[in-house]
């Protein structure tokens, strides 16, 4: 039986995978998360998690680690975690009355072997159209400042939005459970 390992630091992740009701530990992979040149979105969070997964692997023998990276991408641009207010006010101007898509890296991998399942899953979010004093309000009572996308979607975030698009949810907040329960089946995990 392995041990399953979440490869995150993600209190966000750490909460979603808790759903699942099977007993995990938590590693933070701390790699560089820089995008290299000419690569697309997909391409982005699906390098970034395998790589999240390969860090956390050689300290974790006999284990299932489950590595996951999301960004957000405003008309074709990725865009990081705000970190503070006024980049979160920016990104949630920009992507007032638009369209912003999210891409999840999804990555399993056997620790023994190296064995790797992967995917990535994306969301859109439609948002209304907001206004400057919605947004301060917004921010002010959240504080999404680490969040992809300036918002907390399980949250106050929902407020923002038009409509919702994708197969899982939970994608959004950074840890597609859907998929991550169909791999770990793969792998041989008995979930009901």
């Amino acid at each position: 039986m392995y041990k399953l390992v979440l490869a995150s630091s993600s209190p966000y992740r750490k909460t979603l995978l808790e759903r699942l009701q099977q007993p995990f530990v938590c590693d933070s992979p701390d790699i560089d998360e820089s995008q290299q040149l000419n690569e697309t979105p997909r391409d982005y969070v699906e390098r970034l998690s395998k790589e999240k997964a390969e860090a956390v692997a050689a300290r974790h023998p006999d284990s299932l680690i489950i590595a996951s990276d999301q960004c957000s991408v405003i008309d074709n641009v990725i865009c990081g975690k705000p970190g503070h207010h006024s980049a979160a006010i920016q990104q949630l101007q920009q992507s007032s009355g638009n369209r912003v898509s999210f891409y999840t890296g999804l990555c399993i991998m056997n620790s023994n072997n190296h064995e790797t399942l992967s995917a990535v899953i994306p969301f859109h979010v439609d948002f209304r159209d907001l206004t400057l004093q919605e947004i301060e309000r917004y921010l002010n009572a959240e504080k999404p400042y680490d969040c992809a996308g300036s918002f907390k979607a399980e949250g106050l975030g929902v407020t923002l939005f038009k409509k919702m698009e994708g197969d899982d949810p939970n994608a959004l907040i950074g840890l597609p459970l859907i998929r991550l329960c169909e791999m770990l089946r793969q792998f041989g995990l008995n979930l009901p």
